[in-house]
């Protein structure tokens, strides 16, 4: 384990417990780390909160009342334990489920003895409250292996083991209905986590939930209270999807192909989740079932309006195999998958269309081009924006995957192929600079139209990614960093615990997929966001301009602790998108994408 990485238990604070040996005629547990409260009528959970800095942060509870049983059950506090036995059984039966606990852990314990058998449990999360999802190893029917991660975001995270001697799996579900905007407001949206009870087959089953904080970092990190938002957010960025087995936009959304670069960036500074577990299992998983065949946004063929592939989609995967390789060393998946992603790759270098060395997407990316019928959307993830034809940020991605491709194929003992990624990327680099460099404003335009017009509205992750990928020199660098920042001042952007606007000015119809009347300061056009932050922080802090970075970092981290980038507003959007007076207009309920931004944080 390399000197940067740790993993807390939350021992640093503990502060005293309370309720820790509740009185006979209570059904609730309290530490400063969780609070619980069972059923009276069934072995079920009423309520369930987690603070895994142990802080007392436990006013959330996320669950849904557990459905009724068709058997009646007593429960019988027992010192630290709570029984539940069947109505008609005796006292002296062994009890179908046992919960004890303790400061930072939950045992459950279930047991068989004929008759009927004990009902599982089931945590139901109401997702308007809480996009809580389970991480690990996912089997083909969904269910998850042991040990795993059930992770709250903005709350806290349990590490879940099973008793020694048995293999149970974890059952994990999730439903987001889906209407336009509407998109988790109704009542039957979930993420449910499934644990099995014994059975005849398996008449003794136990399991562990231990409350703890994994996220990367110096003792300085772990002891410092500003960064108590990177610490108990940093697994926020890992949604894993139990019906497609996939990292998503949260577990019961939608993948997107162009997006596994940003997780990748995290999960190879991640520590492991538990023993035989890590963050990389996740990218690995996720990138077999693209190789595999799997379409998600961005993917032509996908969806309706997935005409072409996302100038960004195949970067993003080669990117996140590149990461995955190279943190994991794992040669042979490398051998077995490199004709996939050499596949892959020649998709992208396609995508050259003029031989010129920069990838270009069908669409013109023209004033007034856009399809009125959504019949096709732009190039990028920023997909209400006409991104078009010389893609500034997707060509910056290229370039970024290109480098690792060569290195990927060097490692695969593919000469040729090394030295034609390689070739190309030195293509891309020499051209980058001069198509995008927009002189009249000092930044990078967002892209270059066929009829040769800069589109530039101010970019902050356009200029971000070019110079983090180190397609900019640095004293061109410096001076890009200062005409945004200058324009962020003169346009009065300060609300940095929102996240950052993506343009600094308004981006107009003739430019845009959005409707006639779109608003200035909502979603894509000027919306407060996390997502894509990390490349304007990541930028400054590698120019040495820590004092800047800073000054957004601190708010941005404070805005995390607070649960600012989830749930729903009295309007019923989202906070993952808000304008610069706080109001939310997103609409996912969280959107993995604004954490990404936690990763500064190691550059700091």
């Amino acid at each position: 384990m390399t000197k940067w990485i740790i993993t807390f238990l939350c021992a640093l604070v503990v502060p005293a417990m309370v309720a820790a040996n509740p009185p006979d005629n209570t059904l609730q547990y309290q530490s400063a780390f969780m609070r619980v409260e069972l059923a009276a009528d069934q072995p079920a959970l009423v309520s369930l909160a987690v603070d895994s800095l142990g802080k007392n942060k436990l006013s959330v509870n996320p669950l849904r009342p557990p459905a009724k049983v068709g058997t009646a059950y007593g429960v019988r506090h027992v010192g630290s334990s709570f029984e539940y036995r069947q109505a008609a059984a005796s006292p002296g039966a062994p009890p179908a489920w046992t919960f004890e606990f303790s400061e930072r852990q939950i045992h459950l314990r279930s047991h068989f003895a004929g008759g009927n058998p004990p009902p599982p449990l089931v945590l139901n999360f109401n997702s308007r409250i809480n996009h809580a999802t389970l991480l690990g190893i996912i089997n083909a029917d969904s269910s998850v292996r042991l040990p795993a991660i059930l992770h709250l975001p903005d709350l806290g995270t349990f590490r879940i083991t099973a008793a020694a001697g048995t293999k149970p799996v974890l059952g994990y579900d999730a439903l987001c209905v889906r209407g336009g905007q509407a998109r988790g407001l109704k009542e039957n949206n979930y993420v449910k986590v499934t644990f099995a009870a014994a059975s005849a087959g398996t008449p003794d089953v136990g399991y562990n939930l231990e409350v703890v904080a994994i996220y990367p970092g110096s003792p300085a990190v772990a002891s410092d209270p500003r960064f108590d938002g990177f610490r108990r957010n940093w697994l926020n960025i890992f949604q894993l999807s139990p019906r497609l087995r996939v990292l998503a936009n949260h577990a019961a959304s939608d993948p997107c192909a162009f997006t596994l670069y940003e997780y990748s960036s995290m999960a190879v500074r991640t520590p492991p989740l538990a023993p035989g577990v890590t963050a990389l299992d996740m990218i690995r998983q996720t990138l077999d079932r693209y190789l595999g065949g799997m379409k998600a946004y961005g993917i032509a063929g996908s969806q309706a309006d997935n005409k072409y592939d996302f100038l960004d989609s195949y970067p993003s995967l080669l990117i996140a195999a590149s990461d995955y390789v190279q943190a994991t060393k794992d040669n042979t998946w490398l051998k077995n998958n490199y004709p996939g992603l050499k596949k892959w790759a020649t998709k992208m270098l396609a995508m050259d269309r003029d031989g010129k060395g920069l990838v270009e997407y069908p669409l013109s990316g023209n004033y007034d081009s856009s399809p009125l019928d959504g019949s096709v959307r732009p190039a990028n993830w920023w997909d209400v924006i006409n991104f078009g034809h010389q893609d500034a940020y997707c060509n910056a991605l290229a370039y970024h995957a290109l480098l690792g491709m060569a290195e990927l194929a060097r490692q695969a003992h593919e000469a040729s192929d090394a030295q034609l990624y390689a070739s190309r990327a030195e293509k891309m680099r020499s051209v980058y600079f001069d198509t995008f460099y927009n002189p009249a404003t000092g930044v990078l335009a967002g892209w270059k139209s066929t009829d040769g017009t800069l589109h530039d509205y101010y970019f902050t992750f356009v200029n971000g990614a070019a110079i983090v990928y180190g397609l900019v020199p640095r004293d061109k660098a410096n001076a890009i960093m200062d005409r945004l920042l200058a324009k962020m001042k003169e346009v009065g952007y300060t609300y940095f615990s929102y996240g950052l606007p993506g343009v600094l000015i308004r981006v107009p119809h003739k430019d845009s997929f959005g409707p006639a009347d779109d608003p200035w300061q909502v979603y894509q056009n000027g919306g407060a966001t996390g997502s894509f932050e990390y490349f304007t922080l990541q930028a400054l802090y590698q120019l040495g301009r820590r004092a800047d970075a800073d000054a957004m970092l601190f708010p941005l981290l404070a805005g995390y602790e607070k649960g600012g980038f989830q749930g729903f507003g009295a309007n019923g959007k989202s906070y993952d998108w808000k304008s610069w007076d706080g109001a939310p207009h997103g609409y996912e309920g969280i959107l993995v994408d604004n954490y990404q931004a936690l990763l500064a944080v190691l550059s700091r």
